[in-house]
């Protein structure tokens, strides 16, 4: 049996979390003060997932690049995989918070929004 120590960020609570994990499963977390906890050190022992926010380029535009940010998590391991992509991405102004800049990117199902106008 595997055990993991980890520091939550579920919530601004920061908990010391203990995670048992046998065969690739999570069959325990102990230290977490919420259920989120929980939910976060399963995720993180068995398949981590991170949110993505970094800027594109923007042509025509007041600013030469917009923030953006994944609509959900996205798996670790495809970060660089993204970003290799993102680096290549040129937008046209205007841009709106909200607009869809890449769809489905590396094929994980979530969507790259911007995050600000320009």
């Amino acid at each position: 049996m595997e055990v993991r120590e980890l520091t939550c960020v579920a919530c601004p609570m920061g908990c010391q979390l203990t995670a048992s994990i046998d065969n690739g499963v999570v069959v325990s977390v102990t230290g977490n003060t919420c259920p989120r906890g929980k939910k976060y050190a399963e995720t993180e022992c068995t398949h981590p997932v991170r949110p993505l926010t970094t800027t594109v380029k923007v042509e025509g535009g007041k600013h030469p690049v917009v923030p953006v940010k994944s609509a959900d998590a996205i798996p670790k391991e495809k970060m660089f995989d993204c970003m290799k992509v993102l680096n290549e991405v040129t937008v046209k102004a205007p841009v709106q918070i909200g607009d869809v800049i890449v769809e489905d990117i590396c094929s994980t199902g979530i969507n790259i929004v911007a995050t600000n106008i320009c």
